[in-house]
């Protein structure tokens, strides 16, 4: 079946016969956009959400991009499940989609305490498998040997077992979306079903180590840190010098989350030959871009798949000092952006969600093709004088310095916090070399000038102090395990702030009694 079905996938791709529905197609992306608008609004008119707001007005409208922004308010989740979820969770149908949820995400980010129940519906599984086939397909463009589609794909995400308590079901969306898989991936599908409910991570850790030598591995899929956790368990269990030694056939690494720019040099040491690197942007609020030319390391916004974008510019007019969103601000549209900007996401999906702020930050590089990077959250970000430290500049000076330096820096936070009269910024490293740690906070400083021109002028006046910690890097993940967000799905957080930063001190100051 492997073989046939490898075969048929490359040469259906090659000559186009492809449903239009699943091919990636060259469109407007403005006329695809509102006709995705118009789909939603039709679809959800008789929700008590679409009554409430007169989804049939807007639909009549002579302009409904503004109408649409003008007559709904924008909502974070906190404003959305007050309003409106908690209706859908207790069972309730037609609240803000038709027809009851049966299944609800658990996602908690990366700072937050408490879970998040994001609604998901057969419309947006159907979208999401519709985006994730086609970034399969797109691979077929890049001259991988015929047998690579005839190999596993193991994917390594959070626990497939859903909870159910006589309403509906909920769980992480990798674990929803298992659910669903269409019945010619299971052969392909790794680490298997029994493996995948298991909710424990570190004994689902011992039994993807234990199973390794019987896959024969072409794709890899998940959070950089925790795949490399996997990968370098399964090297010294077995005694290799790389991964490749075992799976010869590994060609691509599919990865999201955070940024891999800091992850990049400990994979290369992982694998024995070259690897494609492939980032894809699916949260459990959609699927919302993919990488296409693997040449490139940037995304292409997916505009006809079932979410309808607005786009907040990421400044003190739309936000306040903590990144909560104000009620006032203003939203674009994808015809109105502007390249080399930040903008905070608005979505509105065929899951029930509106004008939803997803928390993310994302810049266009390239507004034609809707080319997209991913610069940060809008929780973690540092501007404490107005330095407005954004986590792709931290990114960037953490990258440079690792290879100055020659280590291998795979995770790292920072937090600000004032000292007297003036503020300060503690940064935290994770590296297991030996690291000057006074010339890693020179050189990120530098960095940091050199990419934020705010940064720089508040170095010159009320950012005074800046101190590092350098920790092995176990004890980033022993943190997370201690607060709850060990496994597949979770990432530390760039930035620490609040409740989660005195957490923070207090369990380092735990490890020097």
């Amino acid at each position: 079946m492997s073989k046939i079905f490898g075969t048929l996938m490359k040469t259906v791709y090659s000559v186009g016969n492809i449903p239009i529905d699943i091919k990636q197609r060259r469109l407007d992306p403005i006329k695809a956009q509102e006709k995705e608008l118009k789909k939603l609004l039709r679809k959800a008119s008789h929700t008590a959400f679409g009554e409430h707001y007169n989804f049939d007005d807007i639909l009549n409208s002579d302009d409904i991009f503004n109408t649409y922004r003008e007559k709904v308010p924008v909502f974070d989740y906190n404003s959305m499940y007050k309003n409106w979820w908690f209706r859908a969770l207790n069972g309730e149908t037609y609240v803000s989609w038709p027809g009851k949820i049966k299944y609800f995400a658990l996602s908690s980010g990366t700072s937050e305490a408490s879970s998040k129940f994001i609604p998901i519906t057969n419309n947006m599984l159907s979208s999401i498998k519709k985006a994730s086939l086609r970034q399969i397909l797109a691979a077929t463009k890049y001259d991988f040997p015929l047998d690579f589609y005839d190999k596993g794909f193991l994917m390594i995400g959070g626990s497939t077992h859903l909870q159910y308590n006589g309403t509906y079901y909920s769980g992480d969306l990798s674990g929803i979306s298992a659910a669903k898989l269409p019945f010619w991936f299971e052969y392909f599908y790794k680490p298997g079903r029994k493996i995948s409910r298991t909710t424990d991570w570190n004994t689902k850790l011992d039994e993807m180590v234990k199973k390794a030598p019987s896959w024969d591995i072409g794709v890899l899929v998940g959070v950089p840190s925790w795949v490399q956790i996997l990968l370098e368990r399964i090297i010294k269990e077995y005694n290799l010098n790389t991964i490749h030694d075992l799976w010869p056939s590994l060609s691509a690494y599919v990865h999201s989350g955070v940024s891999f720019a800091p992850y990049e040099k400990s994979f290369e040491k992982l694998f024995g030959k070259p690897v494609v690197y492939s980032e894809s942007y699916l949260a459990s609020e959609g699927y919302i871009a993919y990488q296409v030319d693997l040449n490139k390391r940037i995304m292409q916004l997916i505009v006809d798949n079932g979410i309808y974008y607005e786009f907040v510019p990421f400044n003190e007019n739309n936000f306040d000092e903590d990144g909560n969103i104000k009620q006032n601000c203003k939203s674009l549209t994808i015809k109105e952006i502007e390249e080399n900007v930040d903008y905070a996401i608005l979505l509105s999906t065929n899951a029930g969600t509106w004008r939803y702020l997803i928390g993310d930050v994302i810049k266009f590089v390239n507004k034609e093709k809707c080319e997209i990077i991913i610069t940060g959250r809008t929780k973690q970000f540092l501007s404490l004088v107005g330095e407005h430290l954004s986590q792709d500049n931290m990114n960037q000076a953490v990258e440079n310095v690792s290879n100055e330096l020659n280590v291998d820096i795979n995770e790292f936070t920072v937090a600000g916090f004032r000292e007297d009269n003036t503020f300060s910024h503690h940064w935290y490293l994770a590296c297991d070399e030996n690291i000057d740690k006074d010339l890693a906070i020179k050189k990120i400083d530098e960095h940091l000038k050199v990419l934020n021109d705010d940064y720089r002028v508040e170095r010159e006046e009320a950012l005074k102090n800046l101190y590092i910690d350098i920790l092995p890097t176990h004890v980033f993940y022993d943190f997370m395990e201690k607060t709850g967000k060990i496994g597949g799905a979770t990432k530390f957080p760039r930035v620490l702030k609040g409740k989660r930063y005195e957490e923070w001190k207090q369990f380092i100051s735990s490890l020097n009694n």
